[in-house]
């Protein structure tokens, strides 16, 4: 099966089903666990949405990208369902998602990830140069 073939892409929001984006993030990610549905479905209405489906039409992988469209993006909640893993479907999203965003000429688009580098750099990411220039608020206290 060929991936980059077989499957496609959609960031229309009414194709990507949230209950199952909602099913993903709030019990197989360390962060969106217990994320409600109704802050998933906030979320994804305020950004790009990209769903990746496969040959039968089921959703296999989402992405969402948080942005400006002038200066700035952030590329989060990225899931790729564990049996469609290391087939390529992430580097399919990551394509659309890069392709997507080039033609705004952003500024600074940025993600954060821990296992994932390889996949990123395959589609133009870079370790951020002055990691010691970040700061988050923290709104744990």
């Amino acid at each position: 099966m060929d991936v980059a073939e077989d499957f496609t892409v959609s960031t229309d929001l009414a194709r990507i089903d949230l209950d199952t984006v909602h099913r993903w993030l709030s019990t197989d990610t360390f962060w969106a666990r217990g994320r409600a549905r109704q802050t998933v479905q906030q979320a994804a209405e305020g950004s790009m949405n990209f769903g990746v489906f496969d040959p039968d039409g089921e959703l296999c992988a989402y992405a969402r990208v948080v942005t400006d469209r002038a200066t700035f993006a952030w590329v989060c909640d990225v899931y790729v369902e564990p049996a469609r893993r290391g087939l390529g479907v992430g580097r399919l999203v990551a394509d659309a998602v890069v392709n997507a965003l080039v033609p705004l000429d952003l500024t600074r688009v940025m993600l954060s990830t821990l296992d994932a580098h390889g996949l990123y750099e395959q589609v133009g990411f870079v370790p951020f140069p002055n990691p010691e220039k970040l700061m988050i608020l923290d709104n744990s206290r």
